[in-house]
């Protein structure tokens, strides 16, 4: 039985279940006198007697999932000659992939015969896995029912019970997001930790030439390679800068526009019209900035008798990226803007200021620490952009503060460097990771200095 179904067979008896549990506390509410002799309402004792049917089922269920190939896959391998579970751990990942693509048909013949004898071996333990996980689910999911069922009494508290399994589940859904951001911080520091002890760290912070391709043999020209990470953060704060100049003025201005001085009817036109501008995908922002863009600004400048400009440039990248992130300020002004209280716009107003010495005075400082966050999304946001970089910008890792020039940014040379097949054990790839952790470590002190703003001027206007 497939995952899938086996998962609808589980639903099904806990809906079965909660009707039968429900229908026990009614007939037990007619025995007692009534509902109101019943601790809870019928509907928690059903509840309660399906979350006993359904959590125990559900996380066998996930825990069998989870760790199944990886101990199919052991025992596979387990059973191989002596000479075979000799090699290395990445030979043997080598030998499991074959041996998978012979079980699916994709290969006609083995590098060793064995193989053929584990392939047997590895439809047996999956059909028998199959088996096994089936008869479990079921059985503790129906053991689960019964044991909910026969706990339904009056006295049971099952509306208690219920919302503390309720609080349970808020509490674990709260901690997905900080147990993922510590797993990829701690994932990320220690490939760093292993890049640093090849690299010297003041070679990659402080380095001006980036040059990650290594050489097979030291006879090699260059077989040193060069990780100094100065020009990548240079182009993305030079990318980031001019999408940051194009967008926040426009779009504040319109966001001011949209609350203060457009009408209703406008404002219902003009708003998603601005807001579809976010469902762009960014590789046709990409095309816009390579194809139109960059070709449009090349014969501009040159045409005003500037040294010759090269096709792909940061300015490019950042006017298309800008334009991009439009939506980020201007959306999140626009609210933040219409939740300042009528009563300070009326206060200004009575003491005889004008609507625009009002919006600058009153509205704007009252909105700023909602107006920061929303620059700081967009800043992030222009920071991890990749495609229109790649597409617009180029990946030529220059040194430079002209934006008529070609410069690549952190995040293009982390997915340049992860594309295909790679070993994770060499300093190229490595790098990846240290670049990662040093743009961690920047947007973690933008949003600390963001954080001061708003804690600063929050003060002053709650």
């Amino acid at each position: 039985m497939a995952s899938s179904s086996l998962f609808l067979i589980l639903i099904l008896i806990v809906l079965v279940v909660y009707l039968f549990g429900r229908k026990r506390s009614e007939i037990l509410a007619q025995a007692v006198g009534g509902v109101r002799n019943l601790h809870s309402l019928p509907n928690y004792y059903g509840l309660m007697a399906a979350v006993w049917a359904g959590v125990p089922g559900l996380l066998l269920l996930c825990a069998w999932l989870a760790f199944e190939n990886t101990v199919i896959q052991n025992m596979v391998i387990a059973g191989l000659p002596d000479h075979i579970n000799s090699l290395s751990q990445s030979e043997l990942g080598l030998v499991w992939m074959e041996i998978s693509n012979l079980q699916l048909g994709a290969m006609s013949s083995a590098s060793d015969p064995s193989y053929f004898v584990a392939i047997d071996r590895l439809e047996l333990l999956r059909s028998q896995s199959q088996m096994g996980k089936t008869v479990l689910v079921l059985s503790l999911t129906v053991l689960g029912g019964l044991i909910g069922w026969r706990l339904i009494r009056p006295e049971q508290k099952a509306r208690n019970q219920f919302e503390g399994v309720l609080r349970l589940l808020l509490l674990m859904s709260s901690m997905i997001a900080i147990l993922t951001t510590v797993g990829i911080l701690f994932s990320v520091i220690f490939e760093s930790i292993r890049f640093f002890q090849t690299v010297p760290i003041t070679d990659f912070v402080f380095g001006t030439k980036w040059s990650p391709q290594m050489a097979l043999n030291a006879e090699v020209a260059g077989s040193s390679g060069a990780f100094g990470a100065v020009p990548l953060f240079a182009g993305t704060l030079l990318i980031a800068s001019i999408a940051l100049i194009v967008a926040v003025p426009i779009g504040l201005m319109t966001a001011v526009y949209l609350v203060e001085y457009a009408s209703p009817k406008m404002r219902s036109i003009v708003k998603p019209l601005l807001e579809v501008l976010a469902g762009i995908p960014t590789v046709v922002y990409g095309f816009f900035a390579a194809l139109t863009m960059a070709p449009q600004l090349k014969t501009f400048f040159e045409n005003l008798g500037a040294d010759p400009v090269s096709s792909e440039s940061a300015l490019a990248a950042g006017l298309v990226m800008g334009i991009m992130i439009i939506p980020f300020v201007s959306s999140l002004a626009d609210d933040v803007i219409n939740a300042v209280p009528n009563s300070m716009r009326d206060g200004s107003y009575g003491l005889g200021a004008t609507r625009s010495e009002t919006i600058k005075l009153v509205v704007f400082p009252a909105a700023l620490p909602g107006i920061v966050s929303g620059v700081l999304l967009a800043a992030s946001r222009a920071i991890g952009e990749t495609m229109i970089v790649v597409m617009a910008a180029g990946l030529a890792a220059n040194l430079t503060g002209n934006p008529l020039e070609a410069v690549t940014t952190v995040t293009v040379q982390i997915a340049t460097l992860l594309v295909g097949d790679q070993e994770f054990d060499s300093p190229k790839t490595l790098s990846a990771f240290a670049l990662g952790l040093m743009l961690f470590i920047t947007t973690l002190m933008l949003n600390i200095v963001a954080l001061a703003v708003v804690k600063r001027f929050r003060e002053q206007y709650d």
